[in-house]
């Protein structure tokens, strides 16, 4: 396993270099998200005995399950939410997690900004945009984005780094990184996290700095188990 998944990620990051090169990129311009939800211990054990250090999770519980110990073995460990975040694992989320990409609404916004005034604690986070404007996905429609980055940053005062997406399944992506970007730039936000496992080279062809990557290093994802998934 552990040989399986450091050539993958070899694989990986060749392909994340020779696509920042084609953009006049380096590649350490672009972060590696390792896509570990579902994944047992022991696989991102494996991805981590071969270097890789940025991980995401959907779900607060089951990093919480999954990552204290490895985070011990290796201190370096970045954990990045990239799934929806429900309001009462706010807490948790804001005490275990070093990013949080999923920042969609404004009852969310507002119990983030509550607790890390009471916690001291405040992780980057990233504003979702739902560019297809898919009514079952989560993330603000980019309608509404501009009014809601600016709530997040100057009401609240929340840490917002930047925006993330994840384009309707089945459509070219292109234009909906192309509108990311765009609404990136105008309110000066430099991370951009876009772009998956069939998608990340065209990301970081419109600027991605980050790439959520899963399938292409660990294979297949694993189902949830039934109680993980309530």
């Amino acid at each position: 396993m552990e040989e399986v998944i450091a050539g993958n990620l070899a694989v990986v990051r060749e392909r994340i270099a020779a696509a920042a090169r084609g953009a006049v990129r380096t590649a350490d311009a672009v972060t590696l998200v390792a896509v570990s939800k579902t994944q047992p211990q022991g696989v991102v054990r494996a991805a981590l005995a071969a270097g890789q250090r940025v991980f995401g999770e959907n779900r607060v519980q089951e990093a919480l399950e999954k990552f204290p110990g490895l985070r011990a073995a290796f201190p370096d460990l970045a954990l990045h939410l990239i799934g929806p975040l429900q309001t009462n694992k706010v807490k948790d989320a804001v005490a275990h997690f070093d990013v949080i990409e999923t920042v969609d609404r404004p009852r969310l916004a507002d119990a983030l900004a509550r607790e890390m005034e009471s916690s001291g604690r405040r992780p980057p986070c990233l504003v979702e945009v739902n560019t297809g404007e898919e009514p079952q996905k989560a993330g603000v429609f980019p309608a509404a984005a501009d009014d809601f980055i600016e709530d997040c940053r100057r009401r609240l005062g929340l840490p917002i780094e930047g925006l993330m997406c994840v384009p309707p399944h089945g459509e070219e992506p292109a234009p909906h990184f192309a509108l990311l970007r765009e609404i990136a730039r105008r309110h000066d936000l430099p991370v951009l996290s876009m772009g998956m496992s069939a998608d990340f080279e065209t990301a970081i062809r419109f600027g991605a700095t980050h790439v959520r990557v899963g399938t292409a290093i660990f294979g297949a994802r694993q189902p949830y188990p039934a109680a993980a998934a309530k």
